[in-house]
């Protein structure tokens, strides 16, 4: 599925087309695709909020499949074996945020679907090093959302700096936050979800929430820690507003609506921290995948075939997808 000029999602932007499969570099692997989730960056990417992509473009960035072919040095995996790739595609591993564990932060890095062409295809080719083994107990369906929804709720999680034992706040209750909860949980966290939909929030009942509400109402108690999922910038100060003296509330989204004029004494002051989340390195997503085989986490999954990606993006932006939305590529 080819994005060729970015519109409205309503208008089936993406093409279903032939392309030409691409050619592995000597450090590389060909991916032969199975599934693909749906995110929101892939939204955001189509629709042309994210301006640095480059048309024509295959997007998709969480990423199931098998290796059809190596580069002469690529040696981590070998044909045949199953692997995942996620948003960051490369990083130059020389700059002094790569040089101190913040690859996320290279202003070098490549993005899967975005800088490169990503997931919504048969054949996808990525850099050894930055490609992931996946546990056995997922099915391929089931792995997809994990290699962004759950890498990037797993590092906004660190960076909210929740503890064991403490309320932490979920703001919207997508693919990341459903997999956000099962971390926290597993953390021993009292979690509570704001959400407009009723469906959603019955999902986040059953996935252990302490309490669920819309983003306006007050939960029974102040937050220690907060993460915001939905792409609305008006949300930013309903979350500083129930956070408790010296919580953090962490932006997880690409992109965010403006956010309003914060009033310094009321939103700020009493040392509440309010930071981004900037995507996400190799040893996030190593420790995700290792924690969710772990608790085990349950993801909820809606499949689409890949001619469908239109339809599945559709609904996601109408909040219409309960868990996370992934394309069926090939068997």
């Amino acid at each position: 599925m080819v994005l060729r000029t970015p519109g409205d999602i309503s208008r089936d932007p993406l093409e279903y087309m032939d392309w030409p499969a691409p050619e592995p570099g000597p450090d590389d692997i060909l991916v032969k695709v199975a599934f693909c989730g749906v995110c929101h960056t892939d939204l955001h990417t189509v629709e042309g909020e994210l301006p640095a992509a480059k048309p024509p473009l295959i997007p998709g960035h969480q990423i199931v499949g098998r290796v059809a072919r190596r580069g002469r040095s690529a040696v981590r995996f070998k044909e045949g074996d199953r692997v995942g790739a996620a948003w960051l595609h490369s990083a130059c591993g020389q700059c002094d945020f790569c040089l101190s564990g913040r690859e996320n932060l290279c202003r070098s890095a490549r993005f899967t679907g975005y800088q490169v062409n990503g997931g919504y295809t048969e054949y996808f080719v990525i850099p050894d090093k930055f490609a992931y083994p996946l546990p056995e107990r997922f099915g391929d369906e089931e792995a997809a959302p994990l290699l962004c929804g759950g890498i990037i709720g797993y590092r906004a999680l660190r960076l909210s700096e929740i503890k064991a034992g403490q309320r932490l706040g979920l703001f919207g209750f997508g693919a990341s936050a459903h997999v956000a909860i099962q971390v926290a949980r597993h953390w021993g966290c009292e979690v509570y979800v704001f959400t407009r939909s009723a469906e959603h929030r019955r999902l986040a009942e059953k996935l252990g929430a302490a309490w669920t509400g819309a983003s306006e109402d007050e939960p029974p108690e102040k937050l220690h820690g907060a993460i915001i999922f939905a792409p609305a910038g008006s949300l930013v100060r309903d979350a500083l507003q129930k956070l408790e003296r010296g919580g953090t509330l962490a932006l997880a989204g690409i992109t965010m609506s403006p956010i309003p004029e914060l009033e310094y004494d009321r939103y700020l002051y009493h040392e509440r921290t309010l930071r981004s989340v900037a995507n996400a390195t190799r040893e996030d997503g190593q420790d995700l995948l290792a924690i969710a085989a772990e608790i085990p986490i349950r993801t909820l999954v809606q499949v689409f075939d890949l001619k469908e990606a239109n339809g599945a993006l559709g609904l996601l932006k109408l909040g219409r997808i309960n868990g996370a939305a992934v394309l069926r590529i090939s068997s």
